[in-house]
């Protein structure tokens, strides 16, 4: 079977919970799967002022890390319609990884969290999915076999580019039992193929 990385950064705790999702879809293929998050930048006193979950159990990953994976799935919240700065950080310093080939052939996927129903899910999506092309990876997204996505009697996160939630602009909202169902069916996904590619 392969083996799967679901890496994330998750400021308030929505795509923390959105990652242990994805990590249980995976893991019911039969992967081994590893939840990992991107180093913090906001300084710790800024971020308990700012009412950041610290309290997240995922060890911190290493660049390096990445050449360890035949799939990774990305999360990250949204910031003004792309990724957070912390995941575009972590990302900017695979450069080595990229130019020795170490990427090339993952399997890869993104998911993401926005305060607003139209707080830029899909741009988020496509700017983690924009490094992974660049690496070299296999994107797979959330296809609409997922019939969640096509739902009309809530307002829910989805889309055929990744699985997402909508937090709410004070936060207060969590992911759905059906955003939650995408992330599984994502990560199962990927895995499935994954295995089928390196297992």
């Amino acid at each position: 079977m392969s083996k799967v990385l679901v890496l994330y950064h998750s400021t308030y705790g929505h795509i923390e919970t959105m990652a242990q999702a994805v990590a249980e879809g995976a893991r019911s293929t039969g992967a081994t799967v590893d939840i990992k998050r991107v180093p913090e930048l906001v300084p710790e006193d800024v971020a308990r002022k700012s009412g950041y979950k610290l309290d997240q159990a995922a060890p911190v990953a290493q660049v390096q890390d990445l050449a360890d994976y035949d799939a990774i799935l990305i999360g990250c919240g949204t910031r003004f319609g792309r990724m957070c700065s912390q995941m575009a950080n972590f990302l900017d310093q695979a450069g080595g990884l990229w130019a020795s080939g170490q990427l090339n052939g993952k399997v890869g996927a993104a998911f993401t969290s926005t305060a607003t129903q139209h707080g830029g899910q899909e741009m988020t999506l496509f700017s983690i999915i924009a490094n992974m092309l660049h690496f070299g990876f296999v994107v797979v997204g959330l296809p609409y076999s997922f019939q969640g996505q096509m739902r009309l009697d809530e307002v829910t996160g989805g889309a055929p580019y990744g699985a997402s939630t909508i937090a709410g602009g004070d936060g207060s909202r969590k992911p759905s039992a059906n955003e939650l169902d995408g992330a599984r069916f994502q990560g199962r996904h990927a895995a499935e193929i994954a295995n089928k590619l390196f297992g």
